[in-house]
C-alpha cells in the first residue's frame, strides 16, 4: 500500500544502495501525472565476475539523471578496466563506469498494477517465442512504462561494489569480501542474534 523496494535476495548491494533508495521513496514527488520510480545504477566493473559471462541491464539516461532504456545484455564480460558485451552480431564495447540494473528498484504500488496488467501479453509472446527461457524482466516493464510516459525513473548512482555467485568459483571470493567487510566493522558477522 505505499512505496517499496525490489531486490535480488541472494545478492549483497552495500549499504549506500539501501540509504538511497530509501532517502528517495520518502521523498513528496511533485509529478502527479506519471508514476515516480527510481533504480540503483552499478558502475558495470562493479558487477563482473572473473569467471565467465554474466547478464546485465545496461542503462541509458537523459541530461537529468532520468532513465530512458534499459537493455538486456546477456553475455557481458571483463576487457581490461573495461568489459565488452558480446551480441549475436557484433560485440560492443562498455566503459567501466557504464551504469548497470542489479535489479535494486525503488517502486510505488502501481508498479504492481501495471506489471500485472501487462503479463497476459507477455506470456503469449514468450511462449510463442521461447516457453524454456521466457522470463517477466522487471526491466521491460519499466521501459514499457517510460515509453508510453507513464512514469519517470531516478537513477541513483552507487559506488558500491556489489556482490553475488553467479559461478561455483566466485563463492570464496565473496566470502573473502564478507569476511573482510566484518573485519573492519563495515558489516556484522550476523545479522540477527
Amino acid at each position: 500500500d505505499g512505496p517499496f523496494a525490489v531486490i535480488n535476495a541472494d545478492d549483497y548491494y552495500g549499504k549506500e544502495t539501501f540509504r538511497l533508495v530509501h532517502e528517495e521513496l520518502i521523498k513528496e514527488k511533485a509529478d502527479s501525472e506519471r508514476y515516480s520510480f527510481c533504480m540503483v545504477g552499478f558502475r558495470v566493473e562493479n558487477t563482473l565476475t572473473e569467471n565467465g559471462y554474466v547478464s546485465r541491464g545496461v542503462c541509458e539516461t537523459d541530461a537529468n539523471g532520468y532513465l530512458t532504456k534499459v537493455t538486456e545484455h546477456l553475455k557481458i564480460e571483463k576487457a581490461g578496466e573495461d568489459a565488452q558485451s558480446i551480441m549475436e552480431d557484433r560485440t560492443v564495447m562498455l566503459c567501466g563506469c557504464t551504469p548497470v540494473s542489479m535489479n535494486m528498484w525503488g517502486f510505488t504500488k502501481d508498479f504492481v498494477t501495471e506489471a500485472w496488467e501487462g503479463f497476459p501479453e507477455f506470456l503469449e509472446k514468450g511462449i510463442a517465442a521461447n516457453p524454456e527461457k521466457c522470463e517477466y524482466y522487471l526491466p521491460s516493464v519499466v521501459t514499457r512504462l517510460i515509453e508510453s510516459d507513464k512514469a519517470v525513473v531516478k537513477v541513483l548512482t552507487s559506488s558500491d561494489k556489489w556482490y553475488g555467485v553467479t559461478y561455483k568459483e566466485d563463492k570464496p571470493m565473496v566470502q573473502k569480501a564478507m569476511a573482510d567487510m566484518h573485519a573492519s566493522g563495515r558489516y556484522p558477522e550476523k545479522l540477527w542474534k
